[in-house]
């Protein structure tokens, strides 16, 4: 029979992707302090669908907000590597890497009692290192590429990309990817954020972009037997009043889809038991 997933997940950075990209006053700080607020409301309208959800946690935030992971734990949702500083790892040595990762791990095992087994990396940008090194401490899945829209794949390792020439890919690797997209990251849309090197304009309004979500899903529902959607949230996003009335609506409109929500841990099993 046809099985059609989504999986909601949610970057919880609270003010760590603030802070690593240089902004560290007290007004992005505070936006990243909405996440108190934010994180009870998610939950709560989780709980009220009885949908599981993959929350990604920096290591600074569950050392600064140590009751936000475990009440996410408490409520069944799977906690999920996101380093420890959130600085991409594309600017991170190898070495720098890969203890953020495992200080990270450390911490999330703390709370739930086993090791992560799921990554994805801050701001979606991996390092030419970051598949072997999740390989070497037993990931199952990365959840940071846009090499399809709903369905899973397997992750190369040593590509060999050149400006003048083809790019030469790697071997697949036992490690899964569960992509994602900009197209469905809540951030991009309805985030306000002025750098002095850039400006996201963001504050869409939520009509748009809730239809553009549902038709993602339909079209993956109306075309293929099997597949997985993943939605990027973060919660100091779409904590707010008219975001969570979205975020509602859109898990309703999916149900009338009959979506199986599911965490990415079970979604990646899931496809690591399909026939190849």
């Amino acid at each position: 029979m046809p099985r059609h997933i989504a999986c909601l997940t949610f970057d919880a950075d609270a003010m760590s992707g603030l802070i690593s990209r240089g902004l560290t006053t007290p007004t992005p700080i505070s936006r990243g302090e909405f996440s108190k607020v934010a994180v009870p409301r998610i939950l709560k309208l989780l709980a009220k669908y009885d949908v599981k959800a993959t929350f990604f946690i920096p290591g600074v935030v569950i050392e600064t907000y140590p009751d936000l992971p475990k009440a996410i734990h408490e409520a069944g949702h799977e906690i999920g590597n996101h380093s420890y500083t959130h600085v991409p790892p594309a600017d991170l040595s190898a070495e720098k890497e890969e203890n953020d990762l495992l200080r990270a791990s450390d911490m999330i095992a703390k709370i739930t009692g086993k090791k992560p087994v799921g990554y994805r990396s801050p701001s979606f940008d991996l390092s030419p290192v970051t598949a072997d090194l999740l390989i070497k401490h037993g990931f199952l899945y990365e959840s940071s590429m846009m090499g399809h829209d709903h369905s899973p794949y397997r992750v190369r390792t040593g590509d060999k990309v050149q400006l003048e020439g083809p790019v030469i890919f790697g071997p697949e690797s036992r490690l899964i990817e569960m992509p994602v997209s900009w197209n469905l990251d809540d951030f991009p849309h309805f985030e306000f954020l002025r750098t002095k090197a850039q400006l996201m304009p963001g504050l869409m309004a939520a009509d748009g972009v809730l239809q553009n979500w549902v038709d993602d899903f339909k079209y993956m529902h109306d075309t293929e037997e099997w597949g997985v959607l993943t939605y990027t949230f973060h919660p100091y996003v779409i904590g707010r009043g008219h975001r969570m009335i979205f975020l509602e609506k859109l898990i309703c409109e999916l149900k009338k889809m009959n979506a199986v929500f599911l965490s990415m841990e079970e979604a990646a099993n899931e496809f690591q038991q399909r026939p190849s």
